[in-house]
């Protein structure tokens, strides 16, 4: 199967400028790039897709360029917002740029025979006067066609909001990324989400007007664009109650990363296995049989969180998570290190107590002042009742001390009632 073919086949495929594209796929490697603007210091999962989509033309032979929006960031995009971005401070916005860049090595390889590129577009917009942008760029735009863009279109509908001269330019200055990479760096593709038509268009109409005789480039370029990935119920992709999901792991733990994507509804799961995984057809027409067989094993989902947490966090780091989902599902404890029991209870409440505290410290009074049990009376009526685990074994003994022996690795006891309501006692 050709690239373009497999990127059909996952429905990653939602618009291209050319139908030649394909054919051109097959005719040797070609120069590519896509724009990720630094609003925060990573980014999180809902860019996977164009991140996934570069990897896989990089892994086809292709030469990837990933853009980080240095300059364009400084701006920002009106495309899919209701209103205008916070602007940032240039110290902000370096931050952004190299925390961006660790994410994408996540994804690309930098070196090697084919190392992928990441480029600042500061580099070619620093020192670039507005007046001479306007002249050399800003004259081979049309009023009337920027506001045709449904970028721009949207924003105008709004009359709360509206949208300032400055995100209005955006267009601009993506379109002239196009072209500056398209001349200098041979660029002939520029790939992204649907909602960036607008831009992609533009920096296709700047390349066919000044790529004429002695430009330095070709007229020839291609714009492709994939699915803004979405939820099946209507909510927002990468969003959970606690906000947005993180590539980096210092801003979503691993093991919150892997359990979002446990998570993925069932009329969901394999289109995201099409986009987020590299699991063949006949592989994910498997999982497809799984998912409709036995859909509370939740095969597929377990297939897609155990691939994207290996990808974005490696096999240690998936170990772990898989440790922690098994401790929280009744696993034997004793046999996790501390790092899957801190992702298993990273969230629970806990309370600390010295290890010398623990000479006649008894279960019931732990239960009492980890806040399970609201008494003594209580505490031994549930444990009684069998309501109560101590490392995710059902205790009996309302009697019972704690001691050395009932400390996991890394100096804690888990103390559990009921199925799913925990809490942690660090002894220090």
């Amino acid at each position: 199967m050709t690239l373009f073919a497999d990127l059909e086949s996952r429905g990653i495929v939602k618009q291209v400028t050319d139908p030649g594209l394909a054919s051109r796929l097959t005719q040797g490697p070609i120069t590519l790039y896509c724009g990720f603007d630094p609003t925060s210091d990573s980014l999180h999962v809902g860019s996977l897709l164009p991140l996934l989509t570069l990897r896989r033309f990089q892994k086809a032979g292709h030469r990837v360029i990933a853009v980080v929006g240095g300059a364009t960031g400084m701006i920002g995009d009106p495309s899919g917002k209701s209103q205008e971005r916070k602007l940032l401070s240039k110290e902000d916005l370096a931050r952004n740029v190299e925390g961006i860049t660790r994410t994408i090595s996540k994804f690309l390889e930098l070196s090697g025979p084919n190392p992928a590129r990441v480029i600042n577009n500061f580099e070619w917009f620093e020192g670039y006067s507005y007046i001479a942008f306007l002249r050399e760029v800003g004259k081979h735009f049309t009023v009337n066609h920027m506001l045709a863009k449904e970028s721009v279109r949207a924003r105008l509908e709004d009359r709360e909001h509206g949208i300032s001269y400055t995100e209005f330019s955006y267009m601009l200055l993506q379109a002239y990324d196009f072209y500056h990479l398209h001349k200098n760096h041979g660029c002939d593709l520029q790939i992204g989400g649907s909602d960036q038509w607008g831009n992609i268009t533009a920096g296709l109409d700047l390349i066919h007007k000044l790529a004429g005789p002695g430009a330095g480039a070709s007229a020839k370029a291609f714009g492709l664009t994939h699915p803004l990935v979405t939820k099946s119920d209507g909510t927002k992709f990468g969003k959970t109650e606690g906000g947005s999901v993180w590539i980096d792991p210092a801003k979503t733990a691993p093991y919150d990363f892997y359990q979002f994507f446990m998570q993925t509804s069932d009329a969901d799961v394999m289109t995201y296995l099409g986009y987020f995984t590299d699991l063949s057809v006949t592989e994910r027409e498997e999982c497809a049989r799984a998912l409709k067989s036995a859909p509370e094993a939740r095969e597929a989902q377990k297939r897609l969180a155990r691939d994207l947490t290996r990808l974005v966090h490696g096999d240690a780091e998936l170990a772990k998570v898989e440790g922690a989902t098994q401790a929280l599902f009744g696993a034997d404890l004793k046999t996790l290190d501390a790092g899957a029991l801190q992702s298993a209870f990273a969230s629970a409440p806990r309370i600390k107590k010295e290890k010398s505290g623990l000479g006649g410290w008894t279960l019931v009074d732990a239960l009492v002042e980890s806040g399970l049990c609201n008494s003594k009376g209580m505490a031994r009526k549930d444990i009684q009742s069998g309501g109560i685990y101590l490392n995710n074994e059902r205790v009996s003994d309302a009697a019972l001390v704690l001691g050395s022996a009932h400390v996991l690795s890394g100096g804690w006891i888990i103390l559990r009632k009921g199925k799913k309501t925990y809490s942690v006692v660090e002894v220090g």
